[in-house]
């Protein structure tokens, strides 16, 4: 099995050192359904354009079929000598099959093999992360819709600003994550590109048929040049970035988990199932599943950055460089898989403290604006309302009180237009339903965009890609 398909032109065994700093085995064996799949296609498409014959076509089509079944079973032998998994599926065909075996790489190359190879993957990939987002936006909805009436401080500088619905909090992240799997959607439309039949670089002297090709393999389209075809990994670079843009809205999302599970906010308890404690402080409970993620973001930042710096300098067409591609993009795709698992697993687990958020809620003068809006509607321009307001609260901070803990007399001595109102239209929850801005916490608003988004996911449920092929 350890003699090379292209061995002909070399009077020299390769060394042993170059075998072993060459061979991509251990990384693209994961492509071995793909390439039979390929290959199996492409043996369909030699015989169509009677390149070989039918019964040669359903020879080749059963030693690859049982190529799978070894590698499946875990039967099939490894070896560095042979590269990488194209040569290794060929050889053992070879073996299986016999010289019918050697036309199946007829019209074809490794350089467009296995452009054909990582799209099929990545395509499949793709929709398993569609689905999976499709999970999750679900999840929060679901959270949103279980705690609608929850009162919270909304934040900005990490300072308490104004206060929010924890419904309205949960539903900003559903929107992060619809993006997401909006980008994911168009992103297929590039992915799903069949390069077959490009060959090396120049395309192929046989008569063969690339859109029967990809329509075996439910490609959309076919490469329009076949230079381009084999040395595109722009595909690959946009899912990277898309999976790192998400990737950076889970670390948003465990930051604010880690800092809401701390004695500091306490505003939510991490379910023990998804928490660990320290090997020597035994009242810990770490937020180690959050901690994971945040921290896994920083190799998928880094593994697009590597790819893009890969490809930077390339010259066309097919470089040796670009089997660097296929580490970054699978460990790309294992880790944003698994996020969305455990996050889909996690979330609904989590006690949210109603009472504690709500007593935040209540504190650091998030009442401040609405005081300013108050005096607007009295007549005064927002810019006098706002510097009356920040006296009112130095006198409060003096007094070691809120605003609407003073007195109505305390109040008119900033301004006389405050009347006695003034204390129900500071109530956090007046406060929260007066924002009925398009997009605004209000729960009018909330309630129907959560409404809105599950009529969207389930209509979504209808149509999500499937490409297990």
């Amino acid at each position: 099995m350890s003699k090379k398909l292209w061995q002909g032109r070399f009077s020299e065994k390769t060394a042993d050192v170059v075998e072993a700093f060459t061979s991509s085995i251990q990384v693209d064996r994961r492509l071995y359904a793909y390439d039979i799949q390929g290959s199996i296609a492409h043996c369909h498409t030699l015989a169509k354009a009677s390149i070989i014959t039918e019964a040669e076509a359903a020879e080749i089509s059963a030693g690859l079929e049982a190529i799978e079944q070894e590698i499946d079973a875990g039967r099939f032998h490894f070896d560095d000598s042979l590269e990488d998994i194209h040569m290794h599926i060929e050889s053992r065909l070879v073996e299986i099959a016999g010289p019918v075996g050697r036309k199946l790489h007829t019209a074809r190359s490794r350089n467009d093999q296995v452009a054909l190879d990582v799209r099929l993957y990545l395509r499949a990939a793709t929709a398993d992360i569609v689905g999976r987002l499709v999970g999750l936006q679900q999840v929060l909805v679901d959270l949103a819709h279980e705690h609608i009436d929850v009162i919270l401080p909304g934040y900005t500088h990490l300072q308490r600003a104004q206060p929010i619905l924890l419904s309205h909090h949960l539903m900003a992240y559903y929107e992060m994550f619809a993006r997401d799997t909006a980008r994911l959607e168009d992103c297929l439309q590039r992915i799903n590109v069949m390069p077959l039949g490009s060959a090396a670089l120049a395309g192929t002297t046989y008569p063969i048929d690339r859109s029967y090709t990809a329509q075996l393999l439910g490609f959309e389209q076919i490469s329009a040049n076949s230079v381009d075809a084999v040395s595109d990994r722009d595909f690959i670079m946009e899912f990277m970035s898309v999976a790192g843009i998400c990737m950076i809205h889970f670390s948003r999302l465990s930051e604010e988990l880690i800092l809401w599970s701390s004695s500091e906010f306490n505003f939510i308890e991490l379910p023990d199932a998804f928490a660990t404690g320290s090997s020597i402080m035994p009242q810990k409970k770490n937020p180690d599943v959050p901690e994971l993620v945040r921290g896994k973001t920083g190799g998928v930042i880094g593994n697009l950055m590597a790819v893009l710096t890969m490809m930077k300098s390339l010259p066309l067409s097919y470089n040796r460089d670009m089997q660097e591609d296929k580490a970054p993009l699978f460990d790309t795709v294992d880790t944003l898989a698994a996020s969305i698992g455990i996050y889909c697993d996690m979330l609904p687990e989590i006690m949210f403290k109603e009472s504690v958020m709500g007593q935040a809620a209540a504190k650091g003068f998030l009442d401040a604006t609405d005081m300013a809006d108050y005096l607007v509607a009295q007549g005064l321009a927002f810019r006098e309302a706002h510097h009356l307001v920040g006296q009112a609260v130095s006198f409060a901070l003096s007094q070691q009180k809120e605003l609407y803990q003073l007195t109505l007399e305390q109040m008119q001595s900033v301004s006389t237009l405050i009347r006695e109102d003034i204390f129900s239209f500071l109530e956090t929850r007046q406060m929260v339903a007066r924002r009925t801005s398009a997009g605004g916490t209000a729960d009018t608003n909330v309630r129907r965009a959560i409404a809105a988004a599950q009529k969207k996911l389930a209509a979504k449920k209808e149509h999500l890609p499937d490409f297990d092929g």
